[in-house]
C-alpha cells in the first residue's frame, strides 16, 4: 500500500475563484498567471481547467510556455522574463508567444534577427520600473523603446509592471509606484493616459480594490485560494490545494523525553505523540515552529519537534480519537496555506510551490 500522503488539487475550486476574481476585474481583460507549475498546482491541468473563461495567461519562462502549447493551449501566453537568448526569442515566436520586453539586450536580440522573429510575434509586452528595481525600463526610457519596437514591425505594445507591495496599497512605496505609473500613460502617445493595452494590476491589489488605468490584470496567487491581502465583503476564496496525508504510528513519552532532532521540543506532560510520514522531501517547511497547526477532522493539533526530511509529529494527547488512520491535513481548508506559511516565517507562495514531484498530486473535478 504506498504512503498516504498526497496532494488533492481542486479544479472546481480553481474555476470558482477565477469566477470570483474576474468580477472583481471589472471590464479589464484578465491573465491567469500559471508559472512555476501553476503555482505547484499542476500547469497544464489548471490551464485547461481556466482556458475557456482567461483571455490570456503568463508564465515565466519559455520553456514553461512550450509545456503549454504542447498539451494543446490555444489562449495567448505572456513570458514574463522575456527571452533569455537570441534563440529563445526565435522559440518565444515559433511558439505564438507574447515576450515581455525589459532590457536593452533583449531588444537588440529583437532588433538583430527581426527579420526573423518579428514577422511572427504578434504582441510585445514592455516592462516599466516604477520602483520595484528589478526588471524593466525607467520611465525615461519608454518612449524610446516603444519608438523602436515600432521600427522593427512590432504594432502591439502593452505597457506592465509591478508592485512591490500590493498587499499593502496605501504605502508610501506603491503610492510612489502608483504615481509613476499615471505619469508614463499620460506621457504616452502610443498607449494614452486612459490605459489602453497596460497592466499593472496583480492579484492582491484586485482584492485590494485597487483602481488603476490599465486594460488587464493578471490574476496569480489568489486563484489558488491564497492572499495576502484582506478580503473584501463578498469576496470568497477557496483552497485548491490540499497537502493531506494519515497517522502512521502513535507513542506516548514521559514529561522531560524530547521528540525529533536536537531535541527542540520537550514534553511538559506525558505526552502522546502522532507521527506523519512527510517531511522537508516533500516540501513541507524545516523551518516549521513548534505549534504550526495540522488539521484533524476533530480539530488541530500542534506539530512539535524538528521537521524530518520524511517524517513530521505531532501532540495528539488531547485528541484521543487520533489514531493511526487518522487523515490529517497540512494545509488546506483549516490550517490554511497562508496560516501555516506564518508559522514557518515564509509566505503560501513558498509552500505550494516547494512541493516536490515525490508527493503524487490527485486533480479532481
Amino acid at each position: 500500500m504506498p504512503r498516504p500522503s498526497l496532494l488533492k488539487i481542486d479544479l472546481d475550486a480553481l474555476a470558482h475563484n477565477f469566477e470570483q476574481l474576474r468580477r472583481l476585474s471589472s471590464h479589464r481583460q484578465t491573465m491567469a498567471v500559471v508559472k512555476a507549475n501553476a503555482y505547484g498546482h499542476g500547469a497544464i491541468a489548471c490551464a485547461k481547467t481556466l482556458e475557456a473563461g482567461v483571455d490570456a495567461f503568463a508564465v515565466a519562462i519559455t520553456e514553461e510556455a512550450i509545456l503549454l502549447r504542447d498539451a494543446g493551449v490555444t489562449k495567448p501566453i505572456l513570458v514574463l522574463q522575456g527571452p533569455h537568448s537570441a534563440d529563445d526569442l526565435h522559440s518565444i515566436a515559433e511558439h505564438a508567444l507574447w515576450p515581455a520586453i525589459s532590457n536593452q539586450q533583449q531588444l537588440h536580440w529583437l532588433g538583430t534577427h527581426s527579420h526573423r522573429a518579428v514577422k511572427d510575434l504578434t504582441d510585445v509586452w514592455l516592462k516599466v520600473n516604477t520602483g520595484m528595481h528589478r526588471l524593466g525600463f525607467d520611465p525615461s526610457e519608454v518612449a524610446a523603446a516603444q519608438t523602436t519596437l515600432k521600427r522593427f514591425g512590432i504594432q502591439r505594445i502593452t505597457l506592465m509592471s509591478h508592485l512591490a507591495e500590493a498587499e499593502d496599497i496605501e504605502s508610501p512605496l506603491s503610492h510612489r509606484q502608483i504615481a509613476r505609473w499615471q505619469e508614463v500613460l499620460n506621457d504616452n502617445v502610443y498607449i494614452g493616459r486612459d490605459g489602453n493595452r497596460a497592466s499593472f494590476s496583480n492579484s492582491a491589489s484586485t482584492v485590494g480594490g485597487l483602481s488603476l488605468a490599465e486594460s488587464w490584470v493578471r490574476l496569480g496567487y489568489s486563484l489558488y485560494g491564497g492572499s495576502l491581502a484582506k478580503l473584501p465583503p463578498g469576496l470568497e476564496l477557496r483552497p485548491v490545494m490540499t497537502f493531506a496525508s494519515k497517522v502512521s504510528a502513535t507513542r506516548w513519552i514521559e514529561q522531560g523525553e524530547s521528540v525529533g532532532y536536537g531535541g527542540r521540543w520537550v514534553a511538559r506532560r506525558k505526552t502522546r505523540i502522532a507521527l506523519i510520514p512527510v517531511g522537508y522531501g516533500d516540501g513541507y517547511p524545516r523551518s516549521a515552529a513548534d505549534g504550526t497547526p495540522i488539521g484533524t477532522s476533530s480539530g488541530v493539533v500542534p506539530m512539535v519537534g524538528k521537521v524530518s526530511m520524511d517524517m513530521i509529529t505531532a501532540d495528539i494527547t488531547d485528541r484521543p480519537e487520533v489514531d493511526v488512520g487518522t487523515e490529517v491535513t497540512l494545509w488546506g481548508e483549516s490550517p490554511s496555506m497562508d496560516e501555516v506559511a506564518s508559522h514557518c516565517d515564509t509566505i503560501g507562495y513558498e509552500l505550494c510551490t516547494r512541493v516536490t514531484e515525490r508527493t503524487p498530486r490527485v486533480f479532481n473535478r
